[in-house]
């Protein structure tokens, strides 16, 4: 049974207006978004899909995932994409005290910093499940929660690749931030929906920036 929404709605949206869903413009850019890796192999072949149609995305990474392909986290950063925190263990921030989520950022965002010098403050949490007094503190340290305003569905496995198109054809509009999986489980889906709809948007007039 499907526990997700693949577009998300006003109402969630203005009840949490601390968070980042969207991030509406007149220049038609969207912003895909991708969670879980660095991935060997998937990753270097969402990078080649993207280089393809010189599309550039924000890549949410598990930093366990850094820690073991260095190599492949800073090929991302070298290749022009943004990077953000996706903690380092993907705990769900609702089943995890404050002080451990917290910790366990850190720990991440520790990772990132060996590799990426700049100070780039962005945090998606796992599931989309974080407790507020986390999403406080993590404001009040410079931090800004990223969220989506459409969802593959990708990681979803069963559902069919085709679905996943739709769920993002259907729904984009121009600020949307995109959800994408760089990883293992969600690859069978990946591999058709990315580059399809990469160039299906782009034929639409849409153009691919980071976050920043």
């Amino acid at each position: 049974m499907k526990l997700y929404w693949v577009k998300t709605n006003t109402f969630i949206k203005k009840i949490f207006s601390n968070y980042v869903w969207d991030i509406p413009n007149t220049a038609n850019k969207v912003y895909i978004t991708f969670d879980d890796g660095p991935t060997p192999d998937v990753t270097n072949w969402v990078l080649e899909e993207l280089k393809k149609y010189q599309a550039k995305a924000t890549f949410f990474c598990i930093g366990k995932n850094i820690e073991s392909n260095p190599d492949l986290f800073k090929k991302v950063i070298d290749e022009g994409h943004a990077i953000g925190n996706h903690t380092f263990n993907h705990y769900n921030g609702w089943k995890t005290n404050t002080e451990d989520y917290l910790k366990n950022i850190f720990q991440c965002q520790t990772e990132i910093n060996k590799i990426n010098s700049a100070n780039n403050k962005l945090f998606r949490p796992p599931y989309g499940k974080i407790k507020t007094s986390q999403s406080k503190r993590l404001k009040q340290l410079g931090y800004r929660v990223i969220m989506w305003d459409v969802l593959s569905a990708d990681f979803d496995q069963t559902i069919t690749p085709e679905k996943c198109l739709e769920n993002v054809l259907q729904n984009v509009v121009s600020g949307s931030i995109i959800i994408f999986h760089d990883s293992v489980k969600g690859f069978k889906n990946l591999e058709y929906v990315l580059p399809q709809s990469l160039k299906i948007l782009k034929e639409r007039g849409f153009t691919f920036d980071t976050i920043q």
